[in-house]
Formats: structure tokens, C-alpha cells, sequence
């Protein structure tokens, strides 16, 4: 006899004396106070009816539960809170079997944990992904995971938050069984449910097995190392410590009061506003639904001008993704090189066990190398990846707009050029867009989708779909210099620059800003990615350049020498077999010294924290800029390209959040004093529109 019961976020039915306990709580299944409640209700159901022996627990829709409900983090916490419902299962009579399929990450794998047993679909993953946000599980997941996998497994799948797919589950024994097929899912977990017999399986009775102390210190101190140091890995690590020396329950209390001091974290706060920015970035902006349905093009097969570096990175984003890739060149030698790019990422890949051999091979089987233009007229997307120069480009896309077919997608991969220069050599204006990849562009995950002035609607919605299909975040924004990351890094730059001349060295300014929790310092960046690249990009300016304007020209010098960077052995700083060295040489410092005496400066050394805050305004003010302007649509979007595209510490949040946490009244007078000390043509943005939730 089948019987069904409703909940608000959780549905029940009755088969075989089996209670199945569906969550309904779309998109992702989260575990809210509403999920939690239901789950109460259907336990106790489960409790009381003597011909029930046992009860399955499964996602509607296609997950799990993927994590608990972030929103409700920031606020007072509403009974019952996830441990409770965790130990109402394990107080239960009778058996519980979690049935996984999706994703069961955070506290949907810390539910599945609490029960008797877990049955996966194939390609299910879970994770622990919590100290990626400034807090670590709280609900046992330091406690119950070890028990299964050991110490030296659970410290990097807990304090890195790494994501790992059923079948590793299933060796880990995190799961009982692996099914192939979904429709197989839930039969066979009520299968194992009466399996058990009324049999209880409680991972918290089991031991933490024993291991190396030395290997689980190694292990700790990588972990260490990996994750900054960061409150949450380090109250991780002591949460597991605790799950092999102490009594379960002290345990589970210590790694809950840890969770719960976290949660309200400047880290947590800032790591949850760039969770909720990424995924606002990736949703169209609010006028589109006002304008009607806009439907993408299909995409099938995407056509690359270009088979340099940034060519070939695009080609195998594409290829990953399972599109047919047209890669184009000039001339045979420049594409055989391409492919052996492409070639070797493959072998590298295969080398490393990330693909199998058979599927390194018909990723390449998907590759079409031509020199031929008539070949791109096949592409639904057409993406130039040539030389970083207008007149290249624009001669790039007069041919591409002879050969291209009609409706298809029309990309510029620049940095900073004028998008509508580039597209006013097209017949076709409202077919181009441009797609700002950063390199590597098969690793790097963000991807500033750009809107032409006469840009479609439609053009822009495949663009962005382009961008998930490759699996970047793409941020959508309105054509400008540089766009919205350059932009801010130019200013950032600029006012790093402007600290040289003022009595900072370059190693002053890059271990300042590397303790605030940047990735690499300025010049230490500008070093690795060439400074003949920003010279040449200054040089095209300095016709336009209003010569009352503060402008630095230590690197001009440096190019002038020679010193191009890590390239050439020396740029800010020198370079022994590839090794920097930690301080700028004599040669620098004199140019430094010299560009100082010329502007009148009596130079003075700066504290770190004026370095860092003269920097972090710079970019506040002018993201205050671009948002005025228009350029970026959203102020969680520039965090979002600053954290994932400029090595921005994400447990800062971004320049914006940066901004909202410093008091107002400080920061106009810091912007003012910043303004006198940039000079002519410094342009004070209004930080109030930042200081907008």
C-alpha cells in the first residue's frame, strides 16, 4: 500500500514499508529552516507507524541538496538547526538510506553522512566546500567524514573544500553503492533499505583509524600553506584534530561553536557577497526580461582567428566543451604550431590522468586547422584572437566579415580596445561582440562578455551562453578602455606607480600588497607578463596624453634599457635562472631616484598600510566610476572580475565590499587627500554609489 503526505519543502510516500522522503526545495535543494522542518515532521511519521521498517531520503529535481541556505547565515538561526535534524536520523529507530544523484555538497553531504547508509547515482558529486566561504562544515562533517576516510584523506577534502565525483566516494566509503542510471535510483536505495532489516549504521560509532602522525603533519601543513593561513582552515584542521581525540559529542560541539564564531567573519561576510555576486553576474540584466524572450544561437561549432597562445588556450576551452573548434591561420607554419599546442595539452593532460587517451583523442578529432577563410563559414560563433593592435584587428574582421555566415557571432578577444572601432568594419555591427578571455584561457575562469553600441540583445545572450558552455563566469559589461578589469588594474597600477616616485621601492609596494592578500605584487606582475606590452599600449597613447596629466615613466626607461622582464632576465627586478630576486637593483632604484628629483619629490618611505590603502582606493574610485558611467552593469560584478581575473584576495570580497566596510566620512577625506596627491586630470568618483547594497 502506497500513501502519500505534502510538507511545504519535503513530500513523503509509502512503498514497501519503505517511507521515501522527497526534498522539493528548487533550484539546488537547500537545506532551509522549511526543508528542515519537513524533515522533522517526516521522521517522526517514520517513528510512529509501525509498518514503515525504514526510510529512504532523496532530491527532487536533479540534485540532492547542495549545501544549506546561504541567505539565512546573517541571520538569528531557526530552529531546528541541521545538527538536530542530523541526530533525530541517528536517534531514529529504524534506518535511513540517503539517495544522492546531483550534487551533495556542504551540509547536503553532512545529512547524507548522519544517515545509515548512501546510495549515488554515477557523476553524483560531494564535497565539504565550506571553508571556500569562510567557515567550515557544522553540522559533523569534521566528524563523520574522518571516521570513513581517515585523517590524512579528510584534511584536503575539508580544507581545500574539494569537490569529488560517486565513484571516489565509493572508495572512500562515503557511499555503499553506485547506480549508472537515475530511473535505478531510488528502487535501489529502498532495496538496501530493507536490506538493512531495521539494522542501524551510525558513522559516529566508528573509530577515526589510526595513521602516521607524521604524514597527517605533512598533511596539516600543506594545508596550511595552501589556504593562507585563513581563520577556516585553521579551525578546520583543529576540528578534525578533535574528531581522532576526543569523545563525538565534545567534539561536534567544539566544531559548531567554531561554525557558528565564523559565520559572522569579515572573511565569511566577504566570501559570501562574492558567492551571491558570481551568480548574479551570470543572469541576464533586468531590461532583457522587460523586452521579451531573448533566445541564444545555437552552438555547435566556434571558429578561432589565431593559433597563438590565446588562440590555442581558446580552442581548448571550446574542444573541452565538446564544440567543433575551425582554428585559423595565416600560414602553415604558424598553424602547425597552433596544433601543436593544442597537442601538447593533451598529452599533458593524458600524462597526468585527467583524460583518458581515447578522450584526448576525440577532443582533437573535433579540430578543424585551415588557412583557408571560406572554412569559417561553417562556425555559429567566429572569435578573433589575433595581436593586441586596432588596425590588425580591424583588418582581421573585414575578412571575417566577407566569410563569416550571416547570423552568426561576431568576437573580439581584446583587452582594451575600442569594440566599436572594431566592429564599424563589418557590414554587421549588430553581430559583434566582444569576449575578453584571460590567459590561460583554458584555466582561467572569467570572461568579460562586452556590449557594442550597436550589439544585439540576442548576440550578447549567446555570448554569455558561450561563456558557461566553456565553464567561465561571465560578466557582462559596456564597451569602454579596458573595459571593466583593466580599467581598475590601470588605476591601480598607475597609483603604485605614482608611490615609486613618492619614496616606495618596487619590493615596498609588492609586499604590501601581497600581505593585504594579493596574489602577486604590481611589479612583480608586470614583470612576468612583459612591460613591453604596457609600454607599447603607452606609446599608442601618448599622442592623446594631456601633458599636465602625473605621468610615470620608470618603465618607459626600463624598456628603453632592455629590461622587458622576466623575458629578458631584468625588469624591476632582476632574474637568475628564473628566480627573482627579492629586491630592486641599483639600476632601478637610480631611475626611481631620478624620476623622484625630476617631479620636485623629496622622497619619504611609506608604512604598508598607506601603500595598501592609497591602492585599494585607487580602485574603489574608479570602480565608482565605471558604475556611474554605466560600464558595469552591477557592483558585485567588478568584485567578481577583480577576485577571479587580478588576483584580488577573496576573503576581502573585492574592492567594492572593501569599500562598504570602511566608514564614509574616512574614505571622502582619504579620496580627497588622494586626489591632491594624483594631481591634474584625477577623477573623483561619487563612493556613495558603492556604498549601495
Amino acid at each position: 500500500m502506497n500513501t502519500a503526505h505534502e510538507h511545504t519543502a519535503v513530500h513523503t510516500r509509502s512503498t514497501d514499508g519503505v517511507l521515501v522522503i522527497e526534498i522539493r526545495n528548487p533550484p539546488v535543494n537547500a537545506a532551509s529552516a522549511a526543508v528542515r522542518q519537513g524533515l522533522m515532521a517526516a521522521l517522526q511519521t517514520l517513528e510512529a507507524d509501525p509498518q514503515l521498517q525504514a526510510a529512504v531520503l532523496i532530491g527532487a529535481g536533479s540534485t540532492f541538496v547542495a549545501g544549506s541556505d546561504l541567505r539565512e547565515f546573517g541571520q538569528p538561526p531557526q530552529p531546528p538547526l541541521l545538527p538536530a535534524v542530523i541526530a533525530a536520523i541517528e536517534q531514529c529507530r529504524k534506518p535511513v538510506v540517503a539517495a544522492l544523484h546531483g550534487a551533495a555538497l556542504g551540509g547536503g553531504l553532512e545529512l547524507a553522512l548522519g544517515c545509515d547508509a548512501r546510495i549515488a547515482q554515477a557523476g553524483t558529486l560531494l564535497g565539504l566546500p565550506e571553508v571556500t566561504l569562510g567557515i567550515i562544515p557544522g553540522a559533523g562533517g569534521t566528524q563523520r567524514l574522518p571516521r570513513r576516510t581517515g585523517l590524512l584523506q579528510a584534511i584536503p577534502l575539508v580544507c581545500r573544500g574539494e569537490r569529488f565525483p560517486a565513484a571516489q566516494a565509493l572508495k572512500l566509503r562515503l557511499v555503499d553503492a553506485v547506480v549508472e542510471k537515475e530511473a535505478d535510483l531510488c528502487a535501489q536505495a529502498v532495496a538496501h533499505a530493507l536490506s538493512l532489516q531495521g539494522r542501524k549504521q551510525r558513522i559516529r560509532d566508528e573509530a577515526v583509524p589510526a595513521e602516521d602522525a607524521a604524514l597527517i603533519a605533512a598533511a596539516e601543513d600543506a594545508a596550511l600553506r595552501a589556504g593562507k593561513h585563513q581563520p577556516a582552515v585553521v579551525a578546520a584542521l583543529s576540528a578534525l584534530h578533535d574528531s581522532a581525540r576526543l569523545p563525538f559529542d565534545e567534539a561536534q560541539a567544539r566544531e559548531r561553536a567554531a561554525f557558528e564564531t565564523l559565520r559572522l567573519s569579515p572573511q565569511a561576510l566577504a566570501l559570501r557577497h562574492l558567492f551571491f555576486a558570481e551568480r548574479e553576474a551570470t543572469r541576464p540584466p533586468a531590461q532583457w526580461a522587460q523586452s521579451g524572450q531573448v533566445t541564444p544561437h545555437p552552438l555547435h561549432t566556434l571558429a578561432v582567428i589565431g593559433a597563438g597562445t590565446m588562440g590555442t588556450g581558446i580552442a581548448i576551452a571550446a574542444l573541452g566543451a565538446g564544440l567543433n573548434v575551425v582554428l585559423l591561420e595565416h600560414n602553415a607554419a604558424a598553424l602547425d604550431a597552433g596544433r601543436q599546442r593544442i597537442a601538447s595539452h593533451y598529452q599533458g593532460r593524458v600524462e597526468a590522468g585527467k583524460l583518458s587517451a581515447a578522450q584526448a583523442a576525440a577532443a582533437q578529432q573535433r579540430l578543424t586547422g585551415t588557412c583557408d577563410w571560406p572554412d569559417i563559414a561553417q562556425a555559429d560563433v567566429v572569435i578573433e584572437a589575433v595581436f593586441e593592435d586596432l588596425a590588425v584587428k580591424q583588418e582581421v574582421f573585414a575578412h571575417i566579415d566577407r566569410h563569416a555566415r550571416p547570423g552568426a557571432v561576431l568576437a573580439t578577444n581584446t583587452s582594451y580596445l575600442d569594440v566599436d572601432a572594431i566592429a564599424r568594419t563589418t557590414a554587421r555591427p549588430q553581430d559583434v561582440l566582444g569576449l575578453h578571455f584571460f590567459s590561460p584561457a583554458q584555466v582561467m575562469k572569467l570572461l568579460e562578455v562586452v556590449q557594442g553600441a550597436d550589439s544585439a540583445t540576442d548576440v550578447l545572450a549567446t555570448g554569455l551562453q558561450l561563456g558557461r558552455r566553456l565553464g567561465k563566469l561571465p560578466v557582462l559589461c559596456r564597451n569602454a578602455f579596458g573595459f571593466i578589469g583593466n580599467r581598475i588594474y590601470n588605476a591601480y597600477r598607475r597609483q603604485c606607480e605614482f608611490m615609486l616616485e613618492d619614496g616606495a621601492w618596487p619590493e615596498d609596494v609588492d609586499r604590501a600588497l601581497q600581505d593585504f592578500g594579493m596574489a602577486m605584487g604590481p611589479f612583480a606582475v608586470a614583470d612576468l607578463s612583459g612591460l613591453d606590452i604596457a609600454w607599447r599600449m603607452r606609446k599608442a597613447q601618448a599622442a592623446t596624453r594631456d601633458p599636465r596629466e602625473r605621468y610615470v615613466d620608470i618603465l618607459d626607461r626600463l624598456c628603453e634599457q632592455g629590461r622587458l622582464g622576466r623575458k629578458s632576465g631584468a625588469g624591476y627586478y632582476t632574474y637568475a635562472d628564473g628566480r627573482q630576486n627579492p629586491a630592486s637593483d641599483d639600476t632601478v632604484r637610480a631611475l626611481i631616484a631620478d624620476a623622484s628629483a625630476r617631479r620636485g619629490i623629496t622622497r619619504q618611505a611609506l608604512p604598508p598600510e598607506t601603500i595598501q590603502r592609497r591602492a585599494l582606493l585607487a580602485m574603489a574610485n574608479e570602480a565608482a566610476l565605471l558604475l556611474a558611467q554605466g560600464v558595469a552593469l552591477r557592483a558585485g560584478d567588478i568584485d567578481v572580475v577583480l577576485a577571479h581575473g587580478y588576483g584580488f584576495p577573496r576573503w576581502e570580497g573585492g574592492p567594492v565590499f572593501w569599500a562598504r566596510q570602511q566608514d564614509p566620512a574616512t574614505l571622502r577625506h582619504e579620496l580627497d587627500a588622494l586626489a591632491h596627491i594624483c594631481g591634474h586630470g584625477f577623477v573623483a568618483g561619487d563612493l556613495s554609489i558603492l556604498l549601495q547594497p
